[in-house]
């Protein structure tokens, strides 16, 4: 990890109750990939980054997305390019569950790096973030075994299907992309070995308002 930058970012409290319905977010859910150059808010990063892994009970620090063993063994990076997040640099940040905060990983604007390690996909550069979701797998396995990587893999899908729901309630447009190199994505993060990539999700403005 980068620790020459001892940036950390306390996010806007969240909110937990909102004006669009759970029914009319899972009849707008859409996977889009056309996202305009705006920025997106402090205030609507906090409220996807709630919805990944936020937590929802903190006298037993239950969070967002249900975890096997409630282990949760998964990782948040978020991917912010320049003047694209309200009072955020650019820059590659862990977020921080506990206290709802992100810490500076690796100063500078990586998205091209990141559509490129994803077989060149380039709406991963034109959205004014990336969520990039990573596993360490040893956190599950070591309870249970083998069968721990499925509960992982389940529970990212439960992860980005907040993400997708949290996006339609703010007016934001999101897709799941799973198919890269999962090595290079790990060395464009300055990611350890153990980290394992498992979804990157392009946050941001879509250019077609889809709900009017």
């Amino acid at each position: 990890m980068d620790t020459s930058q001892p940036t950390q970012i306390y996010l806007p409290l969240p909110s937990q109750k909102g004006i669009v319905s759970l029914e009319e977010a899972i009849a707008r859910r859409r996977s889009i990939r056309d996202f305009t150059p705006e920025p997106i808010s402090q205030s609507q990063l906090s409220q996807i980054l709630w919805a990944t892994q936020g937590i929802t009970d903190t006298s037993r620090k239950y969070r967002s997305a249900p975890s096997a063993g409630a282990i949760y063994p998964l990782e948040i990076f978020v991917v912010c390019g320049r003047n694209r997040v309200e009072e955020i640099d650019e820059g590659t940040y862990h977020y921080n569950t506990v206290n709802h905060s992100l810490s500076l990983h690796y100063k500078g604007d990586v998205r091209h790096e990141l559509a490129r390690a994803a077989l060149d996909q380039e709406f991963i550069y034109q959205a004014p973030v990336d969520i990039v979701i990573c596993a360490l797998y040893g956190r599950t396995t070591a309870r249970y075994s083998t069968r721990g990587e499925r509960y992982v893999h389940i529970e990212v899908g439960h992860v980005g299907q907040n993400i997708y729901l949290q996006a339609a309630t703010l007016g934001l447009a999101t897709v799941a992309i799973g198919a890269f190199n999962d090595e290079q994505v790990r060395e464009v993060l300055r990611l350890d070995k153990e980290y394992k990539p498992l979804y990157i999700m392009p946050v941001g403005k879509p250019y077609q308002n889809l709900h009017t």
